[in-house]
């Protein structure tokens, strides 16, 4: 299928800035939710640069999913002109917040939660088997049935 240049232009900057591209599989839908060019000529072209196997594919629910490989990220750089600096997305690290989010270490008991009364916490600070050891000073011997 011949696409026209400025459309497959919009389509590889598309692809390199996010890293990834979708497209419904409609073949007469006008345009392409993302892109300002027809869905048809976004599945065509897609479907070249997955035979030169610089996009792997994946088809889920009537969608068409998209990956940018690592030759396909080297090809659009070379057909964009773009310097290596710029990356795809997906090849960019998240930043995350900063601090945690749980907040200090000391304001929560571990475990699970205490219940009033006789019932000590399991794996409480007395040390494991606490409980056990209790009842059984409690009741004595245990084979004494």
């Amino acid at each position: 299928m011949i696409i026209p240049e400025k459309n497959c232009k919009e389509i590889c900057k598309y692809l390199f800035q996010e890293g990834v591209c979708y497209a419904r599989k409609d073949y007469n839908l006008a345009k392409h939710p993302k892109i300002d060019v027809p869905n048809l000529q976004v599945i065509k072209l897609m479907q070249s640069f997955k035979s030169k196997e610089y996009v792997h594919e994946t088809f889920a629910w009537m969608h068409y999913y998209w990956y940018l490989t690592n030759d396909g990220t080297e090809f659009l750089r070379t057909y964009l002109n773009l310097p290596s600096e710029i990356a795809p997305a997906t090849l960019k690290k998240s930043t995350k917040p900063p601090g945690r989010l749980g907040g200090p270490p000391g304001d929560r008991p571990r475990g699970p939660p205490c219940f009033e009364g006789d019932r000590p916490r399991f794996g409480g600070r007395d040390g494991v088997g606490v409980y056990t050891l209790n009842l059984l000073s409690e009741q004595g011997n245990p084979n004494s049935f």
